[in-house]
């Protein structure tokens, strides 16, 4: 049986399309320090052989974090963030936490690696819906995938592919690589519920057994009058403890998980041609205007813009 992290994966990522891409493979040696931030967009790391570093300066939901990496293991930052990866378990001095230093150079043969190398492979992802904000309002800054997890089976499987293809033309890397990190990526996710080093975000609700069922019911009927109220009353639990508690785990309050749900919903609808007031209506809004705007708060489109642009995009896949 899927976990509940199964479930809400496939949930979250239904009509998104994830499109990643690679900035460069290859391999450091001696001293060195690696980063992708800067570029304003989500990116990866995974590495490919050797040990090295992950260092993130503090942020507002969490505390600076240093964390070993080896091979097999991979980072997905769904934020443009400050960070960087060295070999040097000390974090660098503040305000070098994105330094770049040393020369990657093409990876050497399978088996005939430095010493004190580190293979890596980098790159950048968004998700091509105009959903970037609402899906991640709902996952953490960042993410370690661990090759050794029980729940990572068949991402060591992906890895696998990732570094095979990584070998296969040191000067020209194999464009599959980012295709398979998409893959990876899902792999990821699902096991986000059995990840200790998680920091808040709307997976680490699956974890309270008393809040299961409540973000159980809340994607399934989004139309319902979801009140700060009525869910402290089905998690049973008053409304202050409900509300602090949502907010520590989730990082955001419970109104606004709801109104992210409510969104991806009607995103889905709009897509597949609903008008605007029955989308409203199914996503729990009596005003057309108020659940315009709220619409467009979260992807930066009005609803009949979404419906045109999304028919558009079916009509040019046929063609």
């Amino acid at each position: 049986m899927p976990s509940h992290a199964d479930a809400f994966a496939d949930w979250l990522f239904e009509d998104l399309e994830l499109n990643s891409t690679l900035f460069h493979v290859g391999q450091y040696c001696g001293v060195w320090q690696a980063s992708t931030s800067g570029h304003r967009r989500a990116s990866f790391h995974v590495v490919l052989h050797g040990h090295c570093w992950l260092h993130l300066p503090a942020a507002a939901t969490r505390p600076a974090r240093s964390a070993a990496l080896a091979a097999g293991d991979a980072v997905f930052l769904l934020t443009d963030q400050p960070h960087c990866l060295s070999p040097d378990p000390q974090p660098p001095a503040a305000g070098r936490e994105s330094g770049r230093s040393g020369q990657m150079r093409p990876l050497d043969a399978p088996g005939h690696e430095a010493p004190d190398s580190l293979g890596l492979a980098c790159g950048f992802f968004e998700f091509k819906s105009g959903l970037d904000d609402l899906v991640l309002g709902l996952l953490p800054d960042h993410v370690i995938a661990r090759r050794d997890q029980p729940t990572q089976i068949g991402a060591r499987q992906i890895f696998e592919l990732i570094r095979a293809e990584a070998q296969l033309d040191p000067h020209a890397p194999s464009s599959l690589i980012a295709r398979l990190t998409s893959i990876l990526f899902i792999y990821t996710l699902r096991a986000l519920d059995s990840n200790d080093e998680l920091s808040p975000c709307f997976w680490a609700l699956l974890r309270r057994p008393a809040f299961v069922p409540l973000i159980a019911a809340i994607v399934a009927t989004p139309g319902e009058r979801w009140t700060t109220a009525s869910m402290a009353d089905f998690v049973h639990m008053s409304r202050a403890r409900f509300c602090k508690l949502f907010a520590e785990l989730a990082g955001q309050p419970p109104a606004q998980f709801v109104t992210l749900v409510r969104m991806k919903f009607a995103a889905s609808m709009l897509s597949t041609g609903a008008s605007t007031p029955d989308t409203a209506e199914q996503v729990g809004y009596q005003s057309e205007s108020a659940f315009a705007q709220a619409f467009k708060r979260v992807t930066g489109l009005q609803p009949g813009a979404w419906r045109r642009t999304a028919g558009e995009s079916a009509r040019g896949a046929l063609h």
